[in-house]
Order: C-alpha cells, then structure tokens, then sequence
C-alpha cells in the first residue's frame, strides 16, 4: 500500500479528505470505482462533528458522502481501509454505522441506499479479480437495485496493471492506492496529484505525540 497513508490509514486520508473543499478527490475515486457520473457530492457531517467522542471502534473511515448522480439518483457512500483482522465484521459494521448515520442529519432528506468501499491491503475472497462486489438482499424484492445491501471490496495484492496498455484513470488510482508507478498515476489524474500533494503537506506538518 501507498507508505505515505499506510499508518493509521484511515485516520490520515480522514483528515485530508474528509472536508468538502477536497471532496472533488473523492468524486473522481467513487465515479471509477462504481463506474457511475456523479453530478454533486457532499460530505455528510455527521461523523466529522462527534469523531472526538466516538468510541475507538467506532471511529473509522475516510468519509462519509450522500451523491446525485446525472440520472439524479441519490446514494450514500463510505469509504474505509481494512487491516487483516475481522474483516466480514467491519465491512458489515461500517455498511450499517455510514447507513444508520443518515438518521442524524438535520436535513429532511429521504433514506437511499448505501454503497460502501472497502480498501483491503491483502486478498481475502476467493474471486480473481481485485473488485468484488458482495450484495446481501431479499428473494422477494422488486426493485433490487435500489434497495439491496452494496458492499465492493478492494483488493490492492491481486491488481495487476497490464503494461502494454495504456494506463486508465481506474488503474491510475488503484496504481496509487497500491503504491506502484505513482507518478505515472499522478501524471493520468489531477486530483489524484491533489492528493499526493495533500499528503506530502500533512506529513510535513505532522507532529509526533
């Protein structure tokens, strides 16, 4: 993974991320992943106002967004980095904390449904591709799409960039993410040299407790 996220991960990519000035970076991560066009992105402030307060458990994730895509459909997404312990427990866990949070929001808004991405540093399903989707839903549901449990799973070890192609906005950010041809990755995106830069700056600036 990407050394310079890799300690406390989620608390790191939080702190640069998780702001709304820089939710163009998250945008573009969530529109190759869910290969979706996304028309407007917000930061749901919920977990940013109480993070100080949350138990340690609870305190996890990168952010936490409600989106409209250009078909105008409304979803709520989070974003987390996994380590290798309870992993089904977690992704279960933060799949319910990012869609019960949509209850605090002072905003009237309806429930949509959630789609979380889980960032994992080492394999863990059987599938041989490095993005799988796990979908947990009822026989009898009509509209399926809109109303089932969404959880894609992130393998960075099984990503394999085919180098006699042309590297692809997808690949760049999984190339990051992984920490491989980085400034290639950063040449194919601007927003993921906006990160880079984000990062170098937070890490200068860090002090040590």
């Amino acid at each position: 993974m990407n050394r310079k996220f890799v300690a406390k991960s989620n608390f790191v990519l939080r702190r640069v991320l998780n702001t709304q000035k820089n939710v163009d970076i998250l945008k573009e991560l969530i529109e190759v992943i869910f290969q979706i066009k996304v028309k407007e992105a917000k930061i749901n402030p919920y977990l940013k106002e109480i993070e100080d307060s949350l138990p340690a458990e609870e305190n996890f994730g990168i952010a936490d967004l409600r989106i409209k895509t250009e078909e105008n459909e409304e979803r709520n997404i989070g974003i987390q980095i996994i380590d290798g312990e309870h992993v089904l427990t977690k992704m279960l866990l933060y799949y319910a904390q990012i869609h019960g949070n949509q209850l605090e929001y002072d905003e009237n808004r309806e429930i949509v449904k959630t789609m979380t991405i889980n960032i994992l540093d080492f394999i863990f399903t059987k599938e041989m591709n490095y993005h799988s989707r796990m979908i947990l839903r009822e026989e009898k549901m009509t509209n399926v799409m809109s109303d089932c449990l969404e959880i894609h799973i992130l393998e960075l070890p099984k990503f394999k960039r085919k180098l006699n192609k042309e590297m692809t906005l997808k690949d760049a950010w999984m190339s990051y993410l992984k920490g491989e041809n980085i400034e290639e990755a950063i040449k194919k995106s601007e927003k993921i040299k906006k990160l880079d830069d984000l990062l170098k700056k937070y890490w200068r600036e860090e002090v040590m407790e």
